[in-house]
Parts: C-alpha cells; structure tokens; sequence
C-alpha cells in the first residue's frame, strides 16, 4: 500500500472477496519526496485507509536494499551513458523481490499491488495482460514477472478504469479517493530536480557535440544529463531546424560526445534488446519472426514490430515503419494481441562520427554494441 488510490481500492477489493489481507507499506527513500509514493504523508494515508478498511497494517523498512538495487544503479546509468527504468527495477528487486520473498516467509498466499495490470490464465499458464483502461495500463513496468512470481501475484484494479477506482474509494470514504498520481522517479524531487540530484553523486562533465559527419556544433552542458532522442534542454545554439541526441558516448577518445542530428537521422530501422525473458511458449523458433507490438516506455504508444531471437536472451525487433531510435537503458517490451509477450533492456545504438572517433555502427545499421 503505497498511500495512493490504486493500492487502496486493491486492498479493499481483495478484502470484501473474502480474503485475509494485510497492508504492507515500504519505506524505501530516506531522503526528500513529493512524488506522492515515498513521503512520511504517504505512509501515514496508508496506515489511515488500513484503519477504515480493518485491516492490518505493516510498514518495512527497505531503503537500504532500494539504495543498492535502484538509487546505485540509476545513477551509475547516467554517468555510463544509458537511460535507467529505475520504476521497472524497483518492482524487479523489492515489490516482487524482497517483499515476495518476506510473504512467503511469512506464510501468505500472495502478494497485490494496485498495478494497473491484469492476470489472466491462458493456455495452461498465468499471462501478463495490459489493463482494462488503455490509458493507464502499467504492464510495462511489471514485465519482470516474466521470470517468475505471476502465480504469487493478484491485480485487483485490473480490471477498473481509473475513474471507477476513484469512484469505488469514494464510495467506501478513503482518504485517498482525490488523491493525485505520484511520480515515477520517487527520490528525485520536483523541486530539485534531476541535475542537482545527479550532481550530488557524480561530477557532471560538458561534452562536445557533434554531428554525423564529426563536426562539433556546440557544447553540452552534462553529458551525464542526455538522453537519446533529447531535443529540448540540449542548448545548441544556432543551425538550422531542430537537432536530437542521436548518441551518447561519455568516454570517448577525446572527452565526452553527444551526437546530434536531424529528425530523419533519429529514425532505425531496427533495435536490438538484451536480458530478453519470454511467456512462456511465446518464444518463437530460431530464425523465426513473430508478429508483436512493442513499446519501449512506460507511456509510450504501442509499435508495430516483428522480433526475433538471435542469440540467448538477445532479440532483433524490427520495425514496421522506422522509428526513433530507443535510448540504451530502456525496457523494450513486446506484446501478443494484449498480453506480454517478452521484455528486455535495449542495447546502444551508435553513430558513427569519424571526427570524433566513436566507434559503432553507421546510423542506419542499429544494435551494434558499446
């Protein structure tokens, strides 16, 4: 129970089918936050919607176990170059990690989130599938349930759309009916925001920029701050239509480089994704394609795509139509019909830049490694 509507209507909801539920709520960030998910206040409208629901009520204390697993690693993403999904890690390492594990230390059956996300069964086995209200479905950031632990996991807002969640705690009285929806990045604050928090644990470096033909265009103000398909906030003064980040490269033989281009130059034809876990039977055969959609944000639009596997854990998604080239860092997750198919982690695709020696592929031959 994060003291947010969803996991407050899917405590209820559980509760009035019946079943002995007990909220647990984790403290995971030590520091400031006003993203709605990890603030004192938020612990506290948790415990109040326990209390009107008549149920327990446990708070645990996880930051130690989130510092390692989500804070550490998304900062060292940042200083190497890749874009962190630190949302996708935190439900990899502590929702259905560590708090799996506790719960089945502890004797319980199962372990619901407030996730909008369905589980459906289908041809003998637990599949993950988008939820009822399109415009909020989070199975994107749940795709880690591939690897195991669907069987121990309810989803009892699944099948709600947001404004009858909202309605439902309205009904029942909670204090979290009105409540807005928190942020994804919980422990960096909107007053502080991205750069001073970075700042505070890596030294941010200016990077040169430069084109696709190696000319320098400009200076970068931390390369640490850059994204693949940046537009805005990049400052490049000057040129001629809008320019993107094309590449990132933190480390390279001159000093850090940001390549830039032109909307066109952002394009791929295809993507590569590592770590990649499968449905079950949802794999296709070597050498084969299958049919998929792909989206490679968590409110990114569904693309269409075919993929296939080239190596263990390693997939080839083409595109249907090119499309913008998908940061390195980022979960790609493929779907069947609604149903998540695989997930994964997307691999650089780089730019070659002869003026600024980077090595990789030319811009229209995508996944080659870093």
């Amino acid at each position: 129970m994060s003291g947010g509507v969803d996991s407050s209507v899917a405590a209820a909801l559980l509760a009035e089918a019946g079943h002995e539920v007990c909220g647990v709520t984790l403290r995971l960030w030590g520091g400031d936050s006003d993203s709605g998910c990890c603030a004192v206040s938020d612990v506290e409208d948790a415990r109040r919607v326990a209390d009107r629901l008549g149920i327990e009520h446990h708070v645990f204390n996880d930051a130690e176990a989130f510092e390692r697993h989500v804070v550490v690693p998304y900062v060292d993403a940042h200083a190497a170059g890749r874009t962190p999904n630190p949302c996708v890690e935190c439900n990899r390492h502590l929702k259905f990690g560590l708090l799996a594990e506790r719960a089945e230390r502890l004797d319980f059956d199962a372990v619901a989130t407030g996730h909008h996300a369905r589980r459906v069964w289908r041809d003998g086995a637990w599949r993950l599938v988008r939820g009822a209200d399109g415009a909020k479905d989070q199975s994107y950031v749940l795709h880690p349930l591939l690897a195991g632990g669907l069987d121990r996991v309810l989803l009892p807002i699944g099948e709600l759309t947001k404004a009858e969640v909202r309605a439902r705690a309205a009904e029942l009285d909670l204090r979290t009916a009105t409540k807005p929806e928190s942020q994804d990045v919980c422990f960096v604050t909107r007053a502080e925001g991205r750069a001073a928090f970075l700042g505070r644990r890596i030294p941010l470096r200016p990077a040169r920029a430069v084109d696709l033909d190696g000319v320098e265009v400009g200076e970068v103000a931390a390369v640490e701050l850059v994204t693949v398909g940046q537009r805005r906030g990049v400052g490049l003064a000057g040129g001629t239509g809008r320019r993107f980040v094309l590449d990132v490269e933190p480390d390279g033989p001159g000093g850090p480089v940001v390549v830039v281009g032109d909307a066109t130059e952002l394009l791929v034809d295809e993507t590569w994704v590592d770590d990649v876990v499968w449905a079950p039977g949802a794999a296709p055969a070597d050498g084969a394609e299958v049919a998929v959609t792909a989206q490679c944000s968590a409110h990114g639009r569904p693309l269409a795509a075919s993929a296939a596997v080239v190596a263990p854990g390693v997939v080839r998604v083409r595109w249907a139509t090119p499309e913008r080239r998908v940061a390195a860092g980022q979960s790609v997750v493929l779907y069947v019909g609604d149903e998540v198919a695989a997930g994964g982690t997307a691999r650089r695709s780089a730019s070659r830049s002869t003026a600024a020696g980077l090595a990789g592929e030319s811009s229209t031959a995508v996944g080659a490694s870093s």
